[in-house]
């Protein structure tokens, strides 16, 4: 009992996961600007183009780990998942913030978040990813996407790569900007990343799930 109350006392509200949450419950997703600062961007951008220039990435595929498939004509871009017990300086920067949301989304709404997968992704110029929702039919534990945002501070919309969430009501374009993070329900919002006319698309993207 004791315990239990100290840990009610330790708690102290972050007004940035607040909003965060209200935008969940309102609107079932959450746009995030600078919630990653430019340095923080920077030494994850370096860190992405490392990895990529070493060639460790492979080409995306679609369907879950056991029952992968490629197929350009949905997705086009190249993955690197990520391994936070071996992570570098920058990846752990990158943890330490993910497993601050976690934990507070834990604690004030009971969402049961115990695991976690996240992976670079470069999409080339011409590349896409199609109308589609996070979720499998032989895997239901992802709960929210969450995609982190690595590109240079002069990304133009020209460039194009908006990654487009459906509501019911309507269609929303939000453009890759550094330091953005969008966060939505896997399992309820469609979305698709729109073709890269310039450029290369740099992120980090990944899911919050249940076991």
């Amino acid at each position: 009992m004791t315990e239990e109350l100290f840990e009610q006392l330790e708690f102290i509200e972050n007004p940035l996961f607040e909003t965060i949450i209200d935008d969940l419950l309102a609107k079932q997703y959450s746009i995030v600007n600078d919630f990653f600062s430019s340095e923080e961007v920077d030494v994850l951008r370096h860190s992405l183009l490392a990895k990529y220039d070493a060639d460790r990435f492979k080409k995306s595929a679609i369907g879950n780990r056991t029952n992968e498939e490629i197929d350009k004509t949905i997705r086009g871009d190249f993955i690197l998942w990520m391994d936070e017990a071996n992570a570098n300086e920058a990846e752990k920067i990158f943890f330490k913030k993910i497993n601050e949301l976690v934990n507070y989304l834990n604690k004030t709404c009971f969402l049961g978040i115990l695991q976690k997968e996240f992976h670079y992704a470069v999409y080339p110029t011409g590349t896409f990813y199609k109308r589609h929702l996070d979720t499998f039919q032989n895997d239901d534990r992802r709960k929210l996407s969450i995609v982190c945002y690595l590109n240079e501070d002069n990304w133009l919309r020209e460039n194009g790569g908006e990654l487009t969430i459906y509501t019911e009501k309507e269609a929303i374009d939000i453009l890759p900007l550094p330091g953005r993070v969008v966060i939505f329900e896997s399992q309820v919002l469609e979305h698709e990343v729109k073709v890269i006319k310039a450029s290369e698309r740099m992120s980090i993207t990944g899911w919050l799930k249940t076991r």
